[in-house]
């Protein structure tokens, strides 16, 4: 066997500072894919990242870089950007300052890997989306919990056909984040202001139009009530602020064949579940439910006969009822997966289909959600133009 050929991909990582990208991205995603080599490409050649670190924090982009092994870091993204030797650009800042970001690096000729939502607004995501295609850069948007071990699983026994005709979906989602008076809170607090571009809705919506248009069917229609269960909160400083957006949703879905899907999304309610999601598909020859890391079926010919008498105590074992299906291969963190992928499609143009175009369908379901709450009534989800 001959030498090992790499092929080094530059990655601008832009706005890595923040939790979701020091720790998916970065520590989770593109240093274990240098540590383990690159990713392969057949038998003779891999893919190696080599990222350059860029934001506003001189401060906080050195302390990152030593922590992940890494020398080169900028706070100057405009040079960074003219530098050739950096083809790909990643955008993990907030949402509100993610679309100049991307706009200046398709100008610079850079493909586009990025958080979502891409934009606050379906109309500037879209956007977003025709400056790429226009510009013949590759682009994605991070779609992870595709990749994650439980709706992977679901998609094995989807694909053999155990649900049969699918009949209804429900979601349950969220945990209790705490206001910051007595225990530090889990998430910023950019997360619960409108101004900011904060609200449940906007954060969510966008990873359920993915995992529904992908593993139950597409989105046609949205019914929404949103809600701001907690007024106030403390910031980062212990300050305490009104909260001016929605911390809870409350969704139907209408998917296409008229299968209805309810989510409940909210970052104000205590965990009595499995996990802090759960999604319960049932159809005619069996039902799922899927969880982060697992998933649990329980078909036709199992189902207990449930009768109604609450003056004696049920004799059905309802959860006991319930097979949890194998792992028929390995998961890896489902952000590293999906960057590889998205690596393979730069050097060796595979097939993503996970494009700003997805990314802005989830925008749109996010404000149709909110058209909806306001009007009280039923959006349409109209088709976006590839």
């Amino acid at each position: 066997m001959g030498a090992m050929k790499t092929i080094r991909v530059g990655i601008v990582m832009n706005g890595v500072t923040g939790r979701m990208g020091t720790n998916q991205h970065l520590l989770r995603s593109i240093m274990p894919i240098i540590r383990q080599g690159g990713v392969p490409c057949g038998n003779d050649t891999v893919i190696l990242p080599d990222p350059i670190l860029v934001g506003r924090s001189a401060a906080k982009l050195e302390d990152l870089a030593q922590r992940a092994g890494l020398s080169r870091w900028s706070t100057d993204l405009d040079t960074v950007l003219s530098d050739p030797a950096y083809e790909v650009f990643f955008d993990a800042q907030t949402t509100s300052m993610r679309p100049a970001a991307v706009r200046a690096a398709v100008a610079a000729g850079k493909h586009i890997y990025c958080e979502k939502p891409t934009a606050l607004t379906v109309a500037e995501a879209y956007e977003l989306y025709t400056l790429a295609r226009d510009a013949g850069v590759k682009h994605g948007a991070v779609q992870d919990k595709l990749w994650l071990p439980g709706f992977l699983k679901y998609q094995t026994i989807r694909d053999q056909g155990f649900l049969g005709r699918l009949l209804s979906v429900r979601g349950e989602f969220g945990y209790w984040v705490f206001e910051g008076d007595t225990v530090t809170p889990q998430r910023p607090s950019w997360n619960y202001r409108a101004e900011d571009g904060g609200g449940i809705i906007t954060d969510m919506f966008c990873h359920w139009r993915y995992v529904l248009d992908n593993l139950f069917g597409p989105v046609q229609a949205v019914f929404c009530e949103g809600a701001t269960l907690v007024p106030e909160r403390r910031d980062e400083q212990g300050r305490p602020y009104p909260c001016t957006a929605d911390d809870t949703a409350y969704a139907l879905f209408r998917l296409q064949g008229g299968v209805i899907a309810q989510f409940c999304s909210s970052w104000a309610v205590r965990v009595h579940r499995r996990d802090l999601l759960s999604i319960q598909a049932d159809g005619v020859d069996g039902s799922a439910m899927v969880t982060l890391r697992d998933c649990w079926v329980q078909p036709r010919a199992t189902t207990p006969r449930a009768v109604w008498n609450p003056d004696v105590a049920d004799p059905n074992d309802y959860l006991g009822g319930w097979t949890p299906v194998p792992a028929y291969a390995p998961a890896e963190n489902a952000f590293k997966a999906q960057w590889e992928l998205f690596l393979r499609h730069v050097v060796l143009d595979t097939p993503f289909r996970w494009s700003l175009l997805e990314a802005a369908k989830g925008v749109q379901l996010a404000e149709l959600g909110q058209q909806a709450w306001r009007q009280g009534q039923w959006a349409e989800v109209p088709e976006l133009a590839p």
